[in-house]
């Protein structure tokens, strides 16, 4: 039996998977959680064999709690169930210690076999996830501009270009307006770019937003 801790701050997508998941003979959904604090000590209460987490919840979320529980439990199989496509985050959750990276615009029976594949130690992530990860071990010197940032920076900027506001970001990621603002003139510095409107062009131009469709 494999033991589901399912993340995620939206309760109807919580309800979806877990009646969905449900339907699957060796899967036993043990627990919930809408945010970090709560991912943190349900992991511990309910010593999960995977963790099924989106990457954007209140408090702590994304690469900074995948790092966190890894560090207390090192064996828990992590897999990301994102809206964030897999060119923004999946490399950095891989990195961090996930095991698998999937969308939620992914085919319920992907999910599945993602699952199981996890909690037996394997890696779940597309070719394309998996080319990106070997050119960046390899040709770290090149690297582009955006994968120069810390993961905070990383959510920082993913935030702008999203067009958050510093202030809804720092209330956001509970921080103060001023380290957000920090934040933001050393990701202009590493990207040797002037501002906002370079951040977005650059995110476009690297496939790194979602444009509205026509």
């Amino acid at each position: 039996m494999i033991r589901i801790l399912i993340a995620d701050d939206h309760v109807i997508v919580r309800e979806g998977l877990k009646q969905m998941l449900s339907d699957e003979v060796d899967f036993d959904i043990v627990g919930e959680a809408s945010n970090g604090v709560e991912v943190l000590n349900k992991v511990r209460e309910y010593e999960p064999d995977v963790l099924l987490t989106d990457m954007s919840m209140p408090g702590r979320s994304g690469i900074e709690l995948i790092k966190l529980v890894k560090s207390e439990k090192p064996k828990l199989a992590i897999l990301v169930l994102s809206m964030h496509k897999e060119k923004q985050y999946a490399v950095r959750a891989l990195k961090a210690g996930a095991l698998g990276y999937l969308t939620k615009e992914s085919a319920p029976q992907q999910l599945v076999s993602a699952i199981r594949k996890v909690a037996k130690g394997g890696a779940y992530i597309s070719d394309e996830v998996a080319e990106r990860l070997a050119l960046e071990i390899k040709t770290n010197h090149d690297a582009e501009p955006h994968s120069q940032l810390s993961d905070r920076e990383f959510q920082i900027f993913s935030m702008i270009v999203a067009g958050v506001s510093i202030s809804g970001i720092a209330d956001e990621l509970s921080l103060s307006i001023k380290t957000v603002s920090t934040h933001k003139t050393r990701i202009l510095q590493k990207m040797n770019l002037s501002g906002t409107t370079d951040l977005i062009h650059y995110a476009i131009r690297h496939q790194l937003v979602e444009l509205p469709e026509e």
